[in-house]
């Protein structure tokens, strides 16, 4: 799986993320301005001893990484994606699964231009948060490798 962080702000998330991304086979992509150094503390801390083991690409330009990978499918996850979950799709191995930064998801350009391939999680309504970034591509990525039996994972 490939997973693609635009704009993330918080250095412990991605530090989570990219943990996630080892123990699962998973690529990360962190695109547009960090919000962070990658030499932060916090995200050297949250991926311990994991981070030499990630593979990880820093692209200046979502346009750049999503002309490059144009014959991919790429998901959009979003609190304002219309319709559809995040169950509603079948995934592959090569799929590009895309996040928005913590404080605003998702480009809302971005997101208007990718509408049917935007995706939720169900949350309550009435809250007026949504989950935590890290525990989102969680989700996302445990239920694509679920739908693929799991592959090169015991």
């Amino acid at each position: 799986m490939n997973i693609v962080l635009i704009e993330p702000e918080i250095p412990q998330n991605t530090g989570n993320i990219a943990r996630t991304c080892v123990m699962t086979g998973s690529t990360l992509y962190l695109v547009g301005k960090l919000g962070f150094s990658l030499e932060d503390p916090y995200v050297r801390r949250a991926g311990l001893d994991y981070w030499p083991y990630l593979q990880y690409h820093c692209c200046e330009d979502f346009n750049a990484l999503y002309t490059t990978f144009s014959s991919h499918k790429f998901y959009f996850f979003s609190t304002r994606a219309k319709g559809r979950w995040y169950t509603d799709v079948a995934y592959t191995y090569d799929d590009f699964l895309v996040f928005g930064k913590e404080t605003s998801g998702l480009p809302e350009a971005l997101l208007q231009n990718k509408q049917p391939f935007a995706l939720r999680i169900p949350m309550i309504e009435e809250v007026p948060r949504s989950l935590n970034l890290s525990n989102s591509v969680a989700i996302v990525v445990y239920e694509a490798l679920r739908q693929q039996g799991f592959p090169e994972m015991h």
